[in-house]
């Protein structure tokens, strides 16, 4: 059976390999965008749920406190978009053949992604001396709980990359899942991060 290869989209002619050409060891084409789209989708639909649920709550006045954000969620959204900037540089270097270069920005962006966990986690602790503990208000379980589920998922994007980054021979299309994969994470924090702000 033959299967289409990805250059044949960049090309004004239709390239066609026979499966017989390809690594049988490898995923067939296609199957790590399908991945990244049926996760991504699974993702959205958690996360609009929760959002949802922060809303619903918050319209019940009863116990709904406010309270300020740390300031380390500022810097930690910034890492994030930062680490996004770097990695689509990285993603677009890699597509063109500058490996080295890119595999360092992807160095970089994994730096990055460790940084804005360890800034989630700070935001936690300034949270917990300052007593906004989960159990004494709605709020304060939202903060944990978009934070923390979020933090669950940027860590199997980072995962991903680290596989990315410690593979040999790093196939384009990988590379490219996983970048927009992190693309989606730090979008994703944005809109949790401003949803907590409108509180």
């Amino acid at each position: 059976m033959p299967l289409l290869s990805d250059r044949a989209g960049k090309t004004s002619q239709v390239v066609v390999m026979p499966a017989s050409l390809e690594d049988r060891a490898k995923a067939p084409a296609g199957l790590y965008r399908l991945g990244l789209l049926l996760t991504c989708a699974w993702i959205f639909t958690f996360f609009a749920a929760l959002e949802i649920a922060f809303f619903w709550r918050a319209r019940t006045m009863e116990f709904w406190q406010p309270i300020p954000l740390p300031k380390t969620l500022w810097v930690s959204t910034a890492v994030i978009l930062w680490s996004s900037v770097l990695f689509e540089r990285a993603r677009r270097l890699y597509r063109r053949g500058q490996h080295l270069i890119a595999s360092r920005l992807l160095l970089i962006t994994a730096c990055c992604g460790a940084a804005f966990l360890a800034s989630q986690l700070s935001a936690w602790r300034q949270l917990i001396l300052a007593g906004a503990y989960v159990q004494a208000n709605p709020f304060n379980s939202f903060i944990y709980i978009f934070t923390g589920l979020h933090g669950i998922h940027l860590l199997g994007g980072l995962i991903a990359l680290g596989v990315v980054l410690l593979r040999r021979s790093k196939r384009r299309e990988l590379v490219d899942v996983v970048c927009f994969y992190w693309h989606f994470m730090g979008l994703l924090w944005v809109v949790l991060f401003a949803t907590l702000l409108m509180a």
